[in-house]
């Protein structure tokens, strides 16, 4: 392109143009549903939040505007870019929204389990204190159910179900984990905007804690109960590592004043927490809060590192019954 300068007006409706729009009207082939939101067949890590409304770029860890996919991911030159998406009349950010994006994907949770008594010792059998288990299951976040990998197969797998709800108690989100069998696996149709979340006992809490999955926030629980800690927040499970959950949990709670990253100690977990952090910090939006990190002094996750202690608890005790009995004799 020959044009060499373009006017602060071109570069504010460069930066306002909606990206979806401009994908759904130049590049429809590189859109797959993913759930209730989209994802970039060339780029599986750059995803669009359909409740949202933004692009969020997960291997970079930030979110991207449509300026940002011509330069970034296209090749164009900055003039070039903005040229484009104001020379072709791409519609700026607007009401406007597909009508399928309005209707997300019917999630169909696993059949609940009569009598159901596996979730429960299979969370024991994970460290997860009894008190920790009934609380979920009376807040409605936790059952068994019986999930079937395939329509033709005729055996059902049980599963432990994490479930998060909106604000009106409705479940948006769901994971399994096998009860009795490797399988980790969300839900279709889950929205991770509504990621597992165990609340605060009690309200008006300001901080929450964020850990990649919700077996690691029950544990951070009963470590807690353990060691008589007085911590009240929110326990917020990502389902992973990417931010769109915290983020969108932090749209529904503008009281939250203190974000502790508590992600696996690994060069992974390590990486992540350390992007969203700095997200966190380079939001205006959310100057206010307080972002640490804090991943687990001993074990890769914090269900690894309530198992050391549960360990060492047991050694102690036993290390104190042989002593009562060497003075009884």
């Amino acid at each position: 392109m020959s044009e060499t300068y373009v006017t602060d007006e071109q570069v504010k409706a460069a930066r306002d143009a909606d990206l979806f729009v401009y994908l759904q009207t130049y590049e429809p082939g590189v859109l797959k549903r993913d759930g209730p939101n989209y994802r970039h067949r060339e780029h599986d890590s750059l995803v669009y939040v359909s409740n949202r409304r933004f692009w969020y770029w997960n291997s970079r860890g930030k979110r991207i505007n449509a300026l940002d996919y011509l330069m970034e991911i296209r090749g164009y030159s900055f003039t070039e870019a903005v040229t484009r998406l104001t020379g072709e009349a791409i519609p700026r950010a607007s009401p406007y929204r597909p009508q399928k994006q309005r209707r997300p994907a019917k999630m169909y949770l696993p059949w609940p389990k009569k009598c159901a008594t596996g979730y429960f010792k299979y969370l024991l059998r994970r460290g997860i204190s009894a008190n920790v288990i009934k609380r979920c299951r009376e807040l409605g976040l936790l059952y068994e159910g019986r999930y079937k990998p395939k329509k033709d197969e005729p055996r059902y797998i049980p599963v432990c179900v994490f479930t998060g709800t909106d604000e009106t108690g409705k479940v948006r989100f769901a994971c399994m984990r096998g009860i009795y069998e490797t399988l980790k696996k969300d839900v279709y149709g889950s929205d991770k905007a509504y990621s597992f979340c165990l609340p605060p006992e009690r309200p008006h809490s300001s901080q929450v804690a964020v850990f990649e999955a919700p077996i690691d926030a029950l544990s951070h629980a009963t470590l807690q109960e353990l060691d008589g800690w007085k911590w009240n927040g929110y326990r917020l499970s990502l389902g992973g590592t990417s931010p769109v959950a915290l983020i969108a949990f932090l749209e529904r709670h503008p009281e939250i004043r203190r974000v502790t990253l508590h992600m696996d100690n690994d060069l992974g977990g390590l990486k992540n927490a350390r992007k969203i952090r700095d997200i966190l910090r380079g939001d205006p939006k959310y100057k206010h809060i307080r972002v640490g990190i804090n991943p687990p002094r001993q074990g890769k996750d914090y269900n690894e590192k309530l198992q050391i202690r549960l360990q060492q608890i047991n050694q102690s005790n036993q290390r104190h019954r042989e002593m009562r009995v060497a003075i009884s004799i």
